[in-house]
């Protein structure tokens, strides 16, 4: 059995012996069990800055052309963009088509406390890294970035042999780390495991079942975004096969439906896009880093559908300008938002507050969020592939027969 099949198998196992111990068994999984989970995505997170830093100076330096970063940056920027902004709608059309919270009622519910979101500027600000020590320290994405494209940008600037001394090192470096990834992928089946069991126990079925709409909803809008905006984009831009797509991120997929954290997936979806979905180095190192920290696909569709949501419940009939408010919002709002989980709450009260529909609605939603978080997340970084693989293929550096390696 392959790692993908796997990771599948533990995926419904710890649903089925998560519903079989139910509730009375919260307190020992959660002391237990948990912690297991816990460690398996330290491993994975232990090696997001080293990789993505690694992995962008090496990109930066075999590209050797700063005219290329730039273009490579508008394509990639561009596209997320646009991608955010479809998955909005998707979230609308299908809300839209299957009611949700239609009759429920939302006595006594006090809205959760949710951290006030960085201004567009300030994002900007935080981008530069007054200390890049302290950035890669609490694994600040956007700043590492920048770090390391100003390394990249330096060596190239040198030149000689004093930047080939650097280049190998950093080359060297970023193959150490990827070995590393390899075989913290080899718990994977474990940590998965250990990572769901006990949301599975802690929520069952009594908290899911009278949120179930919303739940359906995310599950229909995701799937047909992944299988006909990437599917799409991919077949066209990259002449890639769906099938060879997703069977390729596969792994990816199940880390991110599980760990529910687009950063914490980022050293795995890094890999496996090399590996098994033939792109570069460079445009990996550069296009995945930047969408873990501003691509949020599946945090759009999200907000598209728990708006309307809370415009039900609350009896608030959403206008078709407030709908495009909310695209617009949303998809500047997904720039700010960090690859880490929960985070949908902070872009969901953002376009709730513009809007003026209720935030006591965000207590529904924050009830059953760590079950969306999974659709959302795994949307995220399937989406951060599918825009690789169109850079990539945009550059003309990799053939149309890409062959999966197992």
């Amino acid at each position: 059995m392959n790692l993908s099949l796997q990771i599948f198998a533990s995926l419904v196992l710890s649903v089925i012996v998560g519903l079989v111990l139910g509730e009375g068994a919260a307190a020992p999984v959660k002391t237990w069990i948990a912690p297991i989970g816990t460690m398996f995505i330290n491993l994975i997170k232990m090696m997001i800055v080293p990789v993505v830093f690694c992995s962008l100076v090496v990109g930066m330096t075999s590209m050797g052309d700063m005219k290329k970063l730039g273009r490579i940056g508008i394509k990639t920027l561009s596209i997320y963009m646009v991608t955010t902004a479809i998955a909005i709608v998707i979230g609308f059309a299908v809300a839209l088509a299957i009611d949700p919270g239609t009759g429920m009622s939302m006595a006594g519910a006090t809205a959760p406390k949710v951290k006030e979101a960085p201004s567009i500027m300030q994002v900007f600000v935080d981008m530069i890294p007054s200390n890049p020590i302290a950035s890669m320290a609490k694994a600040d994405i956007l700043p590492v970035i920048i770090f390391a494209l100003f390394v990249g940008a330096g060596i190239i600037s040198v030149g000689g042999k004093r930047a080939e001394t650097l280049i190998s090192f950093f080359d060297a470096f970023a193959e150490v780390c990827y070995k590393i990834i390899a075989m913290i992928m080899k718990t994977a089946p474990i940590g998965v495991f250990c990572l769901l069991l006990p949301v599975v126990v802690m929520n069952g079925p009594k908290v899911l079942l009278p949120l179930l709409s919303v739940i359906i909803c995310m599950l229909i809008g995701c799937t047909i975004h992944a299988v006909c905006v990437y599917s799409a984009m991919t077949t066209v831009a990259a002449h890639m096969s769906p099938v060879t797509f997703f069977r390729g991120m596969s792994e990816a997929m199940a880390i991110a439906f599980t760990t529910c954290s687009s950063a914490g997936t980022l050293p795995v979806n890094m890999k496996n896009v090399q590996e098994k979905l033939g792109v570069h180095r460079d445009i990996a190192s550069f296009v995945l880093p930047l969408g873990a920290t501003i691509n949020m696909d599946g945090t759009a569709l999200y907000m598209g559908v728990c708006s309307i949501f809370i415009a039900n419940v609350f009896g608030v009939p959403l206008t078709f300008d407030q709908m495009m408010m909310i695209v617009l919002t949303g998809t500047l709002a997904s720039i700010g938002t960090a690859g880490v989980p929960g985070a949908g709450l902070i872009m969901l009260a953002m376009v709730l507050q513009s809007v003026g529909l209720p935030l006591e609605g965000l207590a529904l939603v924050a009830g059953i969020d760590r079950v969306l978080d999974m659709f959302r997340t795994c949307l995220n970084i399937t989406g951060d592939a599918a825009v690789a693989v169109v850079v990539n293929a945009s550059e003309q550096e990799v053939p149309s027969d890409i062959q999966i390696t197992e």
